[in-house]
């Protein structure tokens, strides 16, 4: 069986793979969406590779690339999802 891993996702808690990025655990988790438009639409990586910007998250308080960073156990994530 594959390790786990356990993260709060938006005051959540959630279990997901060990070894996933921050961008693929909120998939799991839910939408994948990690933050607003302008207009209100939810935006989600486009590149997987950090270019984009638009995974853009906190985790533990400091703004990182959700697709560049692994999740480890206790990891504390907030998306900019709320309305």
């Amino acid at each position: 069986m594959a390790a786990r891993i356990a993260l709060v996702v938006d005051g959540q808690a959630v279990e997901v793979p060990a070894g996933i990025s921050v961008a693929a655990a909120l998939r799991h988790a839910g939408s994948g969406a990690t933050r607003r438009s302008v207009g209100g639409t939810l935006r989600a990586p486009a590149c997987g590779m950090g270019v984009c910007q638009e995974c853009r998250v906190a985790i533990d308080g400091q703004r990182r690339l959700a697709c560049q960073t692994l999740v480890a156990a206790g990891m504390r994530v907030a998306t900019g999802t709320a309305p």
